[in-house]
């Protein structure tokens, strides 16, 4: 059997091509930390993922930088030669399933909209 599970943060927003047959494909990185830490500090893993279809339109529409997912998928090894005839490997989670991990709350302050901006020092508080 062959089945991940994940829940992470992404470290940027998904990048999304299309194949010659309009097939959506998207590509982000998870920052996973370990369950265990080492002299006190927390180890990360960064995941690539790569989503098709439907599910790389969705990732593209409402995941961002730094927001928390979750995601179920199997693991794909591919191998191939380069043009030096050197053997190169890829490992990538192929998703199946992606989730919404963080609170609604945690995700709307994580970040500054972009609409706003920081008031000035000079100007009062309104509380």
């Amino acid at each position: 059997m062959n089945k991940v599970i994940l829940m992470g943060r992404l470290t940027k927003d998904p990048e999304i091509r299309y194949t010659q047959e309009h097939l959506a494909v998207a590509r982000y990185t998870l920052a996973v930390n370990r369950r265990f830490q080492q002299q006190g500090q927390t180890e990360v893993d960064f995941i690539p993922c790569i989503a098709f279809g439907k599910t790389a339109q969705f990732a593209e529409k409402y995941f961002s930088k730094g927001q928390q997912i979750a995601i179920t998928g199997r693991l794909q090894i591919r191998s191939w030669e380069n043009e030096s005839g050197q053997r190169q490997w890829n490992t990538e989670v192929v998703v199946e399933e992606q989730y919404f991990a963080g609170s609604k709350k945690q995700e709307t302050n994580s970040d500054t909209p972009k609409e706003l901006y920081p008031a000035s020092e000079e100007e009062e508080l309104p509380f």
